[in-house]
């Protein structure tokens, strides 16, 4: 079986009253991005107006070829704290996920994922 072409990975916190600074604050960790609920962008594409339905604070690991997703979780949380107080406050208040994306080139590409 053939390694994984390349993965990413993005820690995204969500909620409708989410401040990025304040999640900055708690984490000790700034954004790689980051918008308030209501936040007007013009796309880049399009050139339309967008505003966002929800606040969004995101950190992203450096993207992985061959994938890498277990040194881009680690990259993640050793930017955060480690403080389990901090993530329980921030889970009762906001939606927290893990995003992961795995891309691959050819067939049969696979990966383990350590615990």
């Amino acid at each position: 079986m053939a390694q994984i072409s390349c993965s990413i990975a993005t820690l995204r916190i969500m909620g409708d009253d989410l401040i990025p600074s304040e999640v900055s604050q708690e984490l000790n960790c700034e954004a790689t991005s980051g918008h308030v609920k209501g936040e007007v962008i013009i796309g880049k594409n399009t050139g339309r107006q967008i505003i966002r339905k929800t606040g969004v604070w995101r950190l992203c690991a450096s993207d992985h070829e061959p994938e890498n997703l277990d040194a881009q979780i680690s990259e993640i949380l050793n930017k955060t704290t480690r403080e389990i107080g901090v993530w329980q406050k921030l889970s009762e208040k906001y939606h927290i996920d893990l995003f992961c994306g795995l891309f691959m080139i050819v067939g049969n590409e696979g990966m383990d994922i350590s615990l």
